[in-house]
């Protein structure tokens, strides 16, 4: 195995038996659900545009985001920034990124950018990983870049789970899924 692939590898064994396993199912409404006030999420902006809540700079403590937001937040700027800094493709924009406004469009995207980001990964040399990327803002190895996405997946996926679990037994009941 190489030293890409054992890369490559890291995040997709627990990205494909841990987290995406526990997003299958994923409902509306534990999508947008805001467990406290002033929840940040993706909301509609109009004429069928959806937008992801942000402030720049981000407030102090940063608000709770919802499963919208964080799902948004690794399509766009854990993934897709990098998928088209790195891998070619088209540059993702957060401006105009067309936001999901539903839980199975929002995890069609995750799963389009995920496995476009695995592919891209995998075919890295070791001059690659040990080399800063040739394009976009982070001027250190390629090696770091990955491990840091690798990091940015397990960290918000398991958020994501834990929020379904709290969405789920709110009020200590057990919902179904």
């Amino acid at each position: 195995m190489t030293r890409s692939e054992r890369l490559a590898d890291q995040l997709d064994r627990h990205w494909r038996k841990n987290v995406r396993p526990r997003l299958h199912g994923l409902a509306d409404d534990e999508y947008f659900w805001e467990p406290v006030r002033g929840c940040w999420s993706v909301r509609p902006v109009g004429s069928g545009r959806w937008a992801m809540d942000f402030a720049s700079p981000a407030p102090e403590p940063a608000p709770v985001t919802t499963i919208a937001w964080r799902l948004a937040h690794l399509v766009v700027s854990c993934l897709g920034y990098r998928v088209g800094w790195h891998f070619g493709g088209q540059d993702i924009d957060s401006a105009s990124f067309p936001y999901a406004g539903t839980a199975d469009e929002a995890l069609a995207q995750l799963d389009a950018m995920y496995e476009r980001w695995d592919a891209g990964v995998r075919r890295l040399s070791d001059a690659d990983l040990d080399a800063p990327p040739a394009v976009g803002p982070e001027q250190f190895p390629m090696e770091g870049i990955v491990l840091h996405v690798n990091r940015e997946l397990i960290h918000h996926g398991a958020e994501i789970c834990l929020l379904r679990d709290l969405h789920r037994w709110q009020d200590g009941a057990r919902h179904p899924r």
